[in-house]
This record gives C-alpha cells, sequence and structure tokens, in this order.
C-alpha cells in the first residue's frame, strides 16, 4: 500500500517490475489519498498488506501495537550501516523508535520552497521577500490539516526553540508567538482557500496558466513538478526563506519510508524488497527513473537525477540536512489532528495567539506520552 500521486505510486510499480524480472516475486501496489497517508491508522494496514509505506510519526504507535516487522535483521548489519550514512537530513533514524528500525527511507522530504521560473529569476533567501510578494497576492501557502502545524513547527525551530523538545510544553510563549504573528501575516495576504489546500492542491493551482502564485515559501517539495512535461509550466524549488539572514534550518521533516507488515506470510521475500528498493542502486536508477523522490543520498548527488529535475536535490539540500523531526511518540497522530484544527479555528477567527498557545500547551501536555 502506497499512496496515491505519480511520486508515490509509479516508481513503486516500476521498481517491482525490475524486482519481478530479477527474484521471480511479484508485487502489486494499491494506492490511498494523501489524507489517509497522514492519517490512516497502520495497524489496519497490517491486516491487508504485506508492504505498507508509511509516515515517520507513526513508529511510535506501530511499535505499541506490534503491527510492523523489524527490520534489523540479522546477517544484514552492513546493508542497514550503509543505509544510514546515505540518509538525507534526519531521514533514517526518523524510522527508528525503542531500538528498532521500522522503516528505510525511500523518499526524502521535507517543507522547502516552491517557485515559479518563468516569472521570478530565483526563490526569494529572506522570509521578508517573501511578504513583499505577498503583500501583491503573488504567493500561496497550503495550510490544510497538518500543514497548518508543519508550517507552525518549521518556523518555530527556524526560530531556534524546536517544538515538543520539553516535556513540561509544546512550545515557549516567546517562540510561539512569534510563530504564530509569522502565519497571521502570512495568511491575511493569500486566498482564504488555502486553508482548505494541501500541497498538491496547491501545485496544480500554481501551474495553471491564469494563477498568479509565483512563490510557496513553506511547502513539501514534490520532485514530479519539477520534472520538464509533468505539468504545462515547470517548478522549481529552494531552500525556505530564512529570518534574520539564518541558515536554512527547522523545516519539518516528511518523506516516506518502506516497511514491512508484521501479519504477512512472506516476512523474508518483503524484507529483501526494503532492502532493495532503498539501495543506492536502486534509488539513483530505476526509482529516480520512474519519478520518484529519491531517499537516498547518491541520488541527491547525482549529476544525471538532477539534470532531470531542475536541480531540485541540489537546491533544496541544506534544508533537508537542517530539518526538525516532529514527535513520534504513541498518541502523537491524536495530538497533531487536534492540533492543526485548532490552528486553523484560530486563523479563521483572527486570534491573538494566546489562547491557541495555552490550547496547544495543554493538548501535548494531555497527549504525553502513552510510550516515551
Amino acid at each position: 500500500m502506497t499512496w496515491s500521486h505519480p511520486r508515490g505510486y509509479d516508481p513503486l510499480v516500476a521498481c517491482s517490475e525490475v524486482w519481478r524480472r530479477r527474484s521471480g516475486v511479484s508485487i502489486t501496489w494499491e494506492q490511498r489519498s494523501l489524507q489517509d497517508f497522514e492519517s490512516f491508522p497502520v495497524v489496519e494496514l497490517a491486516k491487508r498488506y504485506d508492504l505498507i509505506v508509511i509516515d515517520h510519526p507513526h513508529v511510535g504507535q506501530i511499535t505499541q501495537e506490534k503491527c510492523l516487522l523489524p527490520l534489523d535483521v540479522a546477517g544484514r548489519e552492513a546493508e542497514r550501516t550503509a543505509l544510514e550514512a546515505a540518509s538525507v537530513g534526519p531521514s533514517y533514524p526518523s524510522y527508528r523508535w525503542d531500538g528498532k528500525q521500522w522503516a528505510f527511507p525511500i523518499d526524502a522530504a521535507t517543507q522547502v520552497q516552491a517557485f515559479r521560473p518563468d516569472r521570478l529569476p530565483q526563490a526569494p533567501t529572506e522570509l521578508a521577500e517573501v511578504m513583499e510578494l505577498a503583500r501583491r497576492g503573488r504567493v500561496a501557502v497550503p495550510l490544510r490539516p497538518p500543514h497548518s502545524l508543519m508550517l507552525f513547527y518549521t518556523l518555530a525551530a527556524h526560530l531556534g526553540q524546536p517544538c515538543g523538545i520539553e516535556r513540561s510544553r509544546f512550545v515557549d510563549s516567546e517562540t510561539g508567538l512569534e510563530a504564530w504573528r509569522i502565519i497571521r501575516e502570512l495568511a491575511g495576504f493569500i486566498d482564504p482557500s488555502d486553508l482548505d489546500r494541501d500541497p498538491i492542491a496547491v501545485f496544480e493551482r500554481m501551474v495553471d496558466d491564469a494563477s498568479a502564485i509565483d512563490c510557496v515559501p513553506f511547502i513539501y517539495g514534490y520532485v514530479s513538478y519539477a520534472q520538464a512535461g509533468f505539468r504545462r509550466r515547470l517548478i522549481r524549488f529552494a531552500n525556505i526563506p530564512t529570518i534574520d539572514s539564518r541558515k536554512p534550518v527547522g523545516a519539518a521533516l516528511g518523506g516516506t519510508g518502506i516497511a514491512v507488515s508484521a501479519k504477512t506470510p512472506h516476512a523474508a521475500r518483503a524484507i529483501d524488497f526494503a532492502y532493495w528498493i532503498a539501495s543506492a542502486e536502486v534509488q539513483r536508477g530505476p526509482y529516480a527513473a520512474a519519478g520518484g523522490q529519491c531517499g537516498h543520498a547518491s541520488a541527491w548527488d547525482d549529476p544525471t537525477v538532477n539534470s532531470a529535475t531542475a536541480e531540485f536535490y541540489r537546491s533544496t539540500r541544506a534544508t533537508l540536512e537542517g530539518s526538525y523531526v516532529r514527535p513520534r511518540h504513541h498518541g502523537y497522530m491524536a495530538f497533531q489532528a487536534a492540533a492543526s484544527e485548532r490552528i486553523n479555528a484560530a486563523l479563521r477567527a483572527g486570534e491573538n495567539g494566546l489562547a491557541l498557545l495555552g490550547d496547544l500547551n495543554h493538548l501535548f501536555e494531555t497527549n504525553l506520552p502513552i510510550h516515551p
């Protein structure tokens, strides 16, 4: 089971055909929506599928529910060491929990910046430049839950105080209020419908010839839109805009990992495929060629892979390397859903942020942690 976008589906189908010719094992993939991918319980998927593409914030929950197999199998230590060394940013360790590796990264992503190169010669480097474009109606930001919370995460971490680090509170008042001020200011300039748009919806709006959108300062990177011919207009990607000349760090990590169900009757074969598809050879070869957003550093460094994607990987690498890993404890997903909805309600109501921060801290405190 994977998610329904060419980036999430096509490379798995292509690589599975290569695997079939190589091993004799056939794999059939089904798809679920992006919204389901971000929220649907993995334990339910594990009852029906052998291989599952997952999001790293689920690892605390799946560890508690024992619905996936750890990939730390004996005799393959050298392969895991190589995969860990090739992690793009914190992608590989983000799937590690309670001393076990529950998935291998096959798709590395974080919030980056997107822009129309036919309208802007380069992406803004400072948030102040973005605000000027926003005042002219040239900016969009996806804020459909959970992306409003992801933006809050990115800004807080970029300001130097990542959320959820202290068990006693979600975010400190100074950082939280500054992050909220920026979000409110941006939200005041963009289309109110962005509150209901996810990244794919924003990209589809952005590539329309009638669109006024030149820049999206914080959005999960989608390599598909950087490939010639995917849509009528090409989108280029860059590091996130910074505040006060900081480095482009703090963006909320995304991406996907390949995991194996604890219910599968084909455990050895499924694990073999997971190791193979996460490997350097496959990632910079058939996975990239089929439109996948690679999760292995060798693909991010590869000149051919970059040339085919308008330098997507090189242009966003610094942001990925400095990404923030959100909380992953058992029970976190319920907090993510509730906190995102609370942020959106505050945006719609034009709140000043004080009550919002109190509610976010309370939600986090009462959510913490079913499993540390």
